[in-house]
């Protein structure tokens, strides 16, 4: 990944003294599409002292790579040298998928012997393979077991792949997910068949394996959800689950009338039907159903945000790719503080706020620079592109447009019906690594929480005109003149430079582990004070040695 050799600087610059000694390494600030990657050991300039090494010590983020090698001059945001490369439209033009795939296909057995046979080798064990070992070994629970008299179970969201549901009992309170697998479901009633219902499609181990590998990959960054266990549900729904089913959707149709429903009825649920439920710790509420009412808390969920997006981007390449208002929670972890304007130089940590940031259905991203990049393939259904139900809806777009031009343009509707079109760079791959999206639904963020305020307008007004410089190149429809972040980590580094942020607040990090609050139901569970403090907070299983 290449980078400019100087930190570009925007606006005002803050008038604290600058620290004594360089505190941090600089963030990545990757390019697109770049081949090469600049060296570690090239010359900075003394006058970006702080901010040309920001973020050293980020939670252990390792952000320079020795092995890459120097690119011999920094790309810019926006290929316009490249245009014509461009077809005029994208549509008059479709490929086949790419032979790269995120995992490679199991070849039949009958081969694997043959070849182990001939050449002596071991049987190479697939992600998918392993997955698949793994679910079978999990401990299998009933929606009684999961939700039992003097409980609660709420749900409060629908993810790209799963429901999810909050569970109250004596232990605590933890967020399930539940992922319909492949099993048997009751045919949809003649009312639910006139209602336009639409079912989910179960989902396979392969389907799976993405998002469980960037949970695991995620699980140590602050501001990414806790992972505590995993587990198989199977059988008929118990009543709780059914209400609160129910509850949701007419909620849901209360303020979207037009919204579909996509996931089965727990009524329809038989004996034989299976679930994988992910447990993960409590994030709190919503940002979709969080009150914003003072300009602390846009401050601080937008650059909580922001500072765990860079540091997913350089420890894992990170890219959500759906970070809409019901994929964000808000939680409140403390008083929040008046800031002294005549004191106070930054705005960031006033707002006694915590963010956490859920869902990697349709996230990328690569563990290291050996192993293939996990993404979720978005060709796969292109009604993504083309809805307009919602808001969020253009952001898809956004991205897809940028992975065909390479520039700001956003190509309607209409340009997005045929998968695997040919772009500049050939056909389409959502495997490589574009941290601009990541830009991208950061300004989706910044308007919606604008358009969405309910504190007093004289906040609001004081919140734009501080930050109107930064929307300036935040914004995906701004002039091509304009130069554009093209990273989370980019927009990082704006912060601290301008004085916004202080240095120390990006360095701290969380050493607490969680426990499963449904533990108690798997046998030999370790109890806490037998529990080895060192446990990651990921689904990595430590299996035995065969010997």
């Amino acid at each position: 990944m290449s980078k400019p050799s100087t930190t570009r600087r925007y606006g005002k610059q803050s008038k604290k003294p600058r620290a004594a000694g360089r505190l941090f390494i600089e963030l990545p600030q990757t390019p697109v599409r770049a081949a090469g990657a600049t060296s570690g050991n090239e010359h900075v300039p003394e006058d970006d002292d702080v901010v040309t090494k920001l973020a050293q010590g980020l939670s252990e983020v390792q952000i320079k790579d020795e092995n890459q090698e120097p690119a011999e001059t920094p790309v810019p945001l926006r290929r316009s040298t490249r245009q014509s490369m461009l077809l005029d439209s994208p549509d008059d033009k479709s490929v086949t998928p790419p032979t790269s795939q995120k995992y490679a296909p199991t070849p039949p057995e009958s081969e694997i012997e043959e070849e182990g046979e001939e050449e002596g080798e071991e049987e190479e064990v697939t992600p998918t393979a392993a997955l698949e070992e793994e679910l079978e070994e999990l401990q299998i629970l009933s929606w009684g077991e999961i939700c039992p008299p003097g409980d609660s179970i709420t749900k409060i969201a629908e993810a790209s792949y799963a429901e999810v549901y909050r569970v109250k009992n004596e232990r605590g309170t933890s967020i399930i997910k539940v992922i319909r697998m492949a099993s048997p479901i009751k045919p949809q009633t003649k009312p639910q068949q006139k209602s336009g219902l639409v079912d989910e499609e179960p989902h396979t181990e392969s389907d799976l394996q993405g998002e469980l590998q960037i949970s695991e990959w995620l699980a140590d960054i602050p501001g990414f959800v806790v992972y505590k266990e995993r587990y198989i549900v199977q059988g008929k729904a118990c009543r709780e689950l059914l209400e609160t089913h129910q509850a949701f959707h007419r909620r849901i149709k209360r303020k979207d009338p037009d919204r579909l429903q996509f996931y089965p009825s727990p009524s329809r649920y038989l004996d034989d039907t299976k679930f994988l439920v992910v447990e993960l710790g409590d994030a709190g509420t919503a940002l979709e159903d969080f009150d914003l009412v003072n300009a602390s808390q846009l401050w601080d969920i937008f650059f909580h945000v922001t500072i765990a997006l860079a540091r997913a981007e350089a420890r894992i390449e990170f890219e959500h790719r759906d970070l809409h208002e019901g994929n964000l929670c808000i939680r409140n972890v403390g008083e929040p503080v008046s800031r002294d304007a005549d004191n106070e130089t930054g705005y960031f940590g006033f707002s006694g706020l915590e963010i956490t940031i859920l869902d990697y259905g349709l996230s990328r991203a690569q563990g290291d620079y050996d192993s293939e990049p996990v993404a979720y393939d978005l060709e796969r259904d292109l009604s993504i592109f083309t809805s307009e139900h919602a808001a969020q809806c253009r952001v898809y777009r956004q991205m897809r447009s940028f992975l065909l031009r390479g520039d700001r343009v956003c190509l309607p509707p209409e340009s997005h019906r045929r998968p695997y079109t040919e772009g500049i760079d050939g056909p389409i791959t959502w495997a490589i690594h574009e941290p601009y999206t990541n830009v991208l639904w950061l300004a989706y963020l910044y308007e919606w929480m604008v358009d969405n305020f309910r504190g007093p307008k004289k906040e609001l007004n004081s919140f734009k005109r501080t930050t109107k410089e930064m929307w300036l190149h935040l914004d995906p429809e701004a002039d091509e003149s304009v130069p554009g972040f093209e990273s989370a980590s980019d927009i990082l580094r704006y912060a601290v430079e301008i004085g916004w942020i202080d240095e120390h607040q990006v360095m701290c990090g969380r050493d607490e582990v969680e426990k499963s609050i449904l533990s108690i139901l798997v046998p030999g569970h370790v109890d806490d004070d037998d529990a080895d403090c060192s446990l990651r907070r990921s689904p990595r299983k430590h299996r035995p040695t065969v010997a």
